[in-house]
């Protein structure tokens, strides 16, 4: 196992869980310390002139969060959104809010349920891949990391 597959690991094994959920036919563990609150989609403002992964703008109590499509923002086509659809709400250092759609939500999980795979590809914010006891493919998403992003912050078409 390379130096930076051991981080990767580190990085899994230092949260005390992750939650899992499913991005229209793809399947992550998101660090359960970068989840602030999982909400039911409201009404969003829309925001004209953004990108098409950008859904528009949410009051949540008050506070404003920009509201991303999680499968158009990682290259997918963008799917209906149905009655298992959630936004996983984040914030970093309280400067940096954002809302991210989810197809549906697979639970928190144990840290024990699967296994590094050894090939994985590293993209910013795909951290690793796992396998699960069923031999599903999982991959750690850091919602800090994507939203760290460059192309992340230029909402703009």
């Amino acid at each position: 196992m390379s130096t930076e597959q051991n981080a990767n690991a580190d990085t899994l094994e230092n949260s005390s869980s992750v939650l899992g959920v499913a991005v229209g036919d793809n399947r992550y563990l998101i660090p359960m310390n970068e989840v602030s609150e999982v909400i039911s989609i409201p009404k969003l403002a829309a925001a004209p002139l953004t990108q098409t992964w950008f859904l528009g703008l949410a009051n949540v109590r008050g506070n404003i969060y920009g509201i991303t499509d999680l499968g158009v923002y990682l290259g997918a086509n963008a799917m209906p959104f149905n009655l298992k659809s959630r936004i996983l709400l984040t914030t970093i250092n309280k400067k940096l809010s954002g809302g991210f759609v989810v197809n549906n939500m697979l639970g928190i999980r144990e840290k024990s349920e699967f296994t590094l795979l050894e090939n994985s590809e590293n993209k910013a914010a795909i951290r690793s891949q796992y396998q699960d006891s069923e031999k599903r493919i999982w991959q750690e998403l850091s919602l800090f990391a994507l939203m760290s992003e460059e192309k992340f912050l230029q909402i703009a078409q």
